[in-house]
């Protein structure tokens, strides 16, 4: 099974969009957002709204008024999107996942060695790669601040993780 993460969306409603209709599109049913989703209306209106799918998501350091966007959230009546608070642990298709917006509690869960999948946001640097057993990946600022806007996906079946910029997809 196919994943999809996102992170440091930050209210940039052209690529939230753009990347929902390519996950859609590759039949991507999992989303993971690892924080920074910001305004709590854009994200049920853009994300929540937008992808039928299953969404997981961790809150970040810009995410301020979480209390509303769990409120928006409720409202929707959807019992496939969770708001995890700070720290995920899920599992997927067998796959044992955790998500923090930080870098540094990211690494110490990976170096745990009690996950498949790490993943992680924050610092908007996309990256990927191997601790223990542990994919530990940044899917990068699907806003494009401060860097190019960029995205990952994870395949449960392989543990293979592909990185992605926003023009890479169509």
């Amino acid at each position: 099974m196919l994943i999809g993460i996102i992170s440091d969306t930050h209210d940039n409603i052209p690529n939230i969009e753009k990347a929902l209709a390519w996950f859609t599109k590759q039949g991507i049913k999992i989303i993971l957002h690892c924080g920074d989703i910001c305004a709590p209306g854009t994200f049920v209106k853009s994300i929540v709204a937008n992808y039928l799918g299953t969404i997981h998501c961790v809150f970040g350091n810009v995410d301020g008024d979480r209390f509303l966007t769990l409120q928006k959230v409720h409202e929707t009546g959807r019992d496939d999107v969770f708001l995890h608070g700070e720290l995920a642990e899920i599992e997927i298709d067998g796959r044992k996942i955790a998500m923090n917006h930080y870098p540094e509690i990211a690494r110490r869960l990976a170096e745990s060695g009690a996950f498949d999948l790490v993943c992680y946001g924050h610092n908007h640097i996309q990256s990927s790669e191997t601790i223990g057993k542990a994919a530990f990946v940044n899917p990068g600022t699907l806003a494009g601040l401060f860097a190019p806007a960029t995205l990952a996906t994870y395949d449960t079946a392989t543990g293979e993780v592909a990185l992605l910029g926003i023009n890479d997809i169509t």
